[in-house]
């Protein structure tokens, strides 16, 4: 038993410590409750969420990303918690699906990404194109698809200090149901002119989206579990079978 315990905390630990480009996503019950206008509404209404705060210039940026998925909808909060300054009309969030996870140089069919735009008007849907010269094109926004930016409030359940959120409702519909997607997220700061993403570090401009061969991984637990990735599943479950049969041959040499 104690070589069996020691065998899961070294699967946690390798996972862990190679699995830097990965997201695991919720399932939720809840998400269906929120109120899309960019900041927490309540108290508790992205509670029930998977919570990855990224950190960027030695802690002083901090983005609190939140996913989840129910229904036909997955649900992403991208909040820019220690942004006390903004531009209105120019800041902006931006998420990306591989929805094939093909880790392709050029964006292409499968490859989609949803922008708002602090205080805009109307979300923003792009679609892989390899003959465009961005490699992706502006299509119709999908039915279903929500994409709302604004200024924090009281209701914040991190900090009274105002700053902005965007909050994006993706279709199923339009990206698929998967065991795991490719998976971007940038914060474009126009006062600065600096971008901030996930994977970090691959972004160099604000009209830039970057290759999906650079893009992390989105896990989603409809077909795999978040605590343990397949291949682990599959290992530990190939360890206990030996250590089971050992046990048995000991056992029985010594009979």
């Amino acid at each position: 038993m104690k070589l069996l315990v020691l065998l899961v905390v070294c699967l946690f630990g390798i996972h862990s410590a190679f699995a830097t480009d990965q997201i695991f996503i919720t399932k939720s019950f809840d998400l269906d409750k929120v109120i899309f206008d960019g900041k927490w509404s309540f108290y508790t209404e992205w509670k029930k969420s998977s919570w990855n705060p990224l950190t960027y210039d030695n802690g002083t940026t901090i983005i609190d990303l939140r996913t989840a998925h129910q229904g036909n909808f997955i649900y992403v909060f991208v909040d820019d918690v220690k942004t006390t300054q903004w531009s209105s009309g120019k800041d902006k969030a931006t998420i990306c699906f591989d929805t094939n996870d093909t880790k392709n140089t050029v964006a292409n069919a499968s490859d989609y990404c949803f922008q708002t735009i602090l205080s805009g008007t109307e979300p923003i849907t792009l679609q892989g194109d390899s003959t465009s010269p961005s490699n992706f094109k502006t299509i119709s926004n999908p039915d279903g698809f929500i994409g709302v930016a604004s200024i924090s409030d009281v209701n914040d359940r991190y900090t009274d200090v105002p700053h902005p959120g965007y909050e994006f409702r993706i279709p199923t519909d339009t990206i698929g149901r998967s065991a795991d997607y490719g998976f971007y997220v940038s914060v474009y700061h126009s006062q600065s002119n600096k971008t901030y993403s996930w994977p970090q570090d691959i972004s160099t401009s604000a009209s830039e989206i970057p290759s999906p061969s650079k893009w992390g991984e989105l896990i989603s637990p409809d077909k795999s579990l978040p605590e343990f990735p397949v291949p682990a599943i599959t290992l530990l479950g190939s360890i206990i079978v030996v250590i089971y049969f050992s046990r048995n041959v000991i056992f029985k040499r010594f009979a």
